[in-house]
Parts: structure tokens; sequence; C-alpha cells
């Protein structure tokens, strides 16, 4: 019994690629059974924008081959072969642990992953195609991803220039009850309004050239209000924050247009800037740029590809434990196989005393339980030689031992 994977992500394929290879529930369901007529019990399918990818346990390495043409199959448009990545045992296993704690991920150490292979487990559970050994290692991963995440913080550490702006203007002026101005209507400008629309009691305005993207940002924020581009330094008069994130080539707010009366916190999310960077000496500004954000964002990155180092350490010692569990289980079946063995003597030994000796209900009781707890006391040093074997070709050697020797 081996754990396997095989799969894609945005490591070895372009979006382009990902795109087609992804699998709905339907198409996990018909891998599942189509894996299962192969021989494969357990299997589990992590399918995201960035991964579509199969755990399984198999027991003979031909079902490697054939788990392969099963994926290859299911996407006939896609030279799939040229993509795919294969794992075997503990390299397997230390892959889907890494992946669970983030460490696999496009941002390295993002949390979304972690909710992924839980759900992707539960998918497999209530399919039926889940079993002791999947879910042991599974469960493994996600505690050891859990653990990661309290002890070393890595995803704490944000890597978006965005909202370390918008977390830098909230350490330095606080943002609830505040009155902000938006200059943009871009992807930046869009992300930074969804940062500030999670803050209670904000008010919002945001300033836009084009009309048709005011329409789509009231869309998404109903909350807010909107002025035109026009009208920015009227607006800037009552607001407390500006953040501006435009793909103007030119600055979009000057000093000499514009005379602050009241403190003012302005960011600019901006290449090149957006805002007059002689804001700065006047006293009742204070002015966060991109080159600021830029470095807190590299400081940050390095943190977290050091603490990615402490995580990979950990995660190694997870997985030998793990991969030690699933020897010892190779062997629960004939462990198993004994003692229902020396359960069906027991009974018989029973039956035959009971038969030949006028014995009470309380003797009876008594003579069950003593012919049982002999026997097994009879196996315990056996069953504990064979939790102890750690290569497979002595657990097979003892398996065709057991077998013989008590006809099971």
């Amino acid at each position: 019994m081996q754990f396997g994977f095989l799969g894609i992500s945005y490591q070895n394929a372009r979006l382009e690629i990902r795109d087609k290879i992804s699998f709905t529930d339907a198409m996990k369901l018909d891998f599942f059974q189509k894996a299962e007529a192969v021989g494969i019990q357990q299997c589990m399918v992590l399918s995201t924008c960035n991964r579509s990818e199969i755990y399984y346990i198999y027991i003979e390495e031909k079902q490697k081959a054939e788990i392969r043409h099963i994926y290859e199959e299911m996407f006939p448009d896609v030279e799939v072969r040229a993509y795919l990545s294969e794992l075997s045992g503990e390299p397997a296993m230390a892959y889907l642990f890494r992946t669970a704690a983030g460490l696999e991920s496009l941002v390295l150490g993002e949390d979304q992953i972690l909710g992924q292979v839980k759900e992707a487990l539960e998918d497999s559970r209530a399919m039926g195609y889940s079993g002791k050994e999947l879910n042991r290692i599974v469960r493994g991963a996600v505690t050891c991803a859990k653990q990661i995440k309290t002890d070393l913080k890595i995803s704490e550490r944000p890597l978006s220039v965005s909202y370390i702006g918008i977390r830098m203007l909230e350490e330095a002026c606080g943002l609830t009850g505040k009155r902000l101005l938006v200059i943009g209507s871009g992807k930046t400008a869009v992300l930074a309004l969804r940062y500030l629309c999670g803050y209670e009691s904000v008010q919002v305005t945001a300033c836009s050239r084009n009309k048709a993207h005011a329409r789509r940002l009231l869309e998404e924020f109903p909350q807010i209000g909107i002025v035109s581009y026009g009208e920015r330094y009227e607006a800037l008069k009552t607001c407390d924050i500006v953040v501006s994130a435009t793909a103007s080539p030119h600055l979009v707010l000057r000093r000499k247009d514009f005379c602050p009366v009241r403190p003012l916190t302005m960011l600019d999310l901006a290449a090149p800037r957006d805002i007059d960077t002689a804001f700065a000496e006047d006293s009742l500004v204070r002015l966060i740029n991109l080159d600021t954000l830029q470095e807190i964002a590299a400081d940050n990155r390095r943190d977290r590809e050091l603490l990615a180092e402490k995580s990979r350490e950990r995660i190694e010692a997870a997985v030998q434990e793990t991969a030690a569990w699933l020897l010892q289980s190779r062997m629960d079946m004939t462990i198993e196989s004994l003692q229902h063995r020396c359960g069906e003597i027991a009974e018989d030994s029973y039956a035959y005393l009971d038969r030949k000796l006028e014995l009470s209900q309380r003797e009876k009781k008594m003579l069950k339980k003593v012919l049982y707890a002999s026997l097994q006391r009879l196996l315990r040093e056996p069953i504990r030689e064979l939790k102890r074997l750690d290569t497979e070709e002595e657990q097979e050697e003892y398996r065709r031992l057991v077998r013989q020797l008590f006809q099971i």
C-alpha cells in the first residue's frame, strides 16, 4: 500500500492550459469511479484555479500508470502528459503537506488552500472514496498546516502593496469613522476599495475619469459616493484620507493646486506617482508612497521565505511520522485476521466445554473471558513484532508466513 500524487499546477502549466484542465463535481465522480474500476479505492481530487491534482492510495505499481491514463483521458483536447507531475511515497506526502501549508502556492504561505484541501477530502468522503489511510494522511497534512500557521504566522506578513498601504493608514490615523477619497477605477483602486469597505463607519467617495467605470464601481460598492475627476480637489477639502491609484502618466494631485487646511493622510499607490511629493513638506500632511510600501512588501517576502524554511523542517518530521504509520498500517489486515482466527478458536473451545460441563452463568462468562484472554496473550508478542517491521519486503514475507502457519 502506497501514497501517490498526480497532477498539474501553475508551476508546470500556463493559465490557458490550467483553464482547460479543471474538474467539475461530475468529473470528480467520474474519475473516482474509473479509478475504482482499476482497483484504487481511495482517491481525492484537489481542483482550484492554480492546480488540478489527484492524491490516492494504490496497492500495485501498475495502478500508477492506470490512474495516469484515466487522468489523460479526462481531458482529450489537451496534451496532458506534457504537463503532469507525479510522485510516490514520502515525496508525495511531503508535497501534500507543503501544499496544505501554502508553501506550494503562487502566493507563498496563503491561507485559502488549506480550506480547499479540507473540502477536497470532504468531497471524497461524501462520495465514498476515502478510507482510513487517505483520511489519516490528509488530516495529518491539515493539522500540520494549522500548527504552522498558528505558531509561525507566515500569512500575517502581507505581500500586497494595496493591503500594506491600507494597514499603514489604519496605523497612522485609524479608519473607522473617517472620510476617504479614492481616485482611480482600475484593479489597484478596486482592491483598495474592497479593503476600505471592510471597515466600520467609513465614508468612501470614489473619483473616476470614466463614467462607465464609475457605474461598475457602484455595482460592486453601492454604499460609496461618486464624483467626477474634475471635482477631486473640491471633494478633497472634506476628506481625512485620500488614496490615489490611477494609470495616469502625470500627477493627479499637485501641491500648487491644493492647500490643505486640516490634517490629511495621502496614500499614493500609483507608478508613476499620482501625488506630488511636495505635499510631504506640509505639516498637515502625511504622505505614504509606493517606494515605502514596496520596501515593506520585500521585507515581508523575505520574512515569509525564512518562515517557509522553518515550516519545511516541521513538515519533514510530520511526513516521516505519517509514513511510519502508513507502513505499520499495512500489517493491520494481517493482525486483524490473526485476532479473528483466535476468536474463532476461543468460540469453538467454549462451545465444546459448554456442552461437556454443567456450568453456572457466572462460570460460563468467566470461562469465555479466560479463553479469549489466553489466546490474545499468546498473540501479544507476535503482533508487537509484526508492527515493528520496517520494510515492505519483510512485511510481505511475514504475511505469507502468518497465512501459512495459521491457515488464514
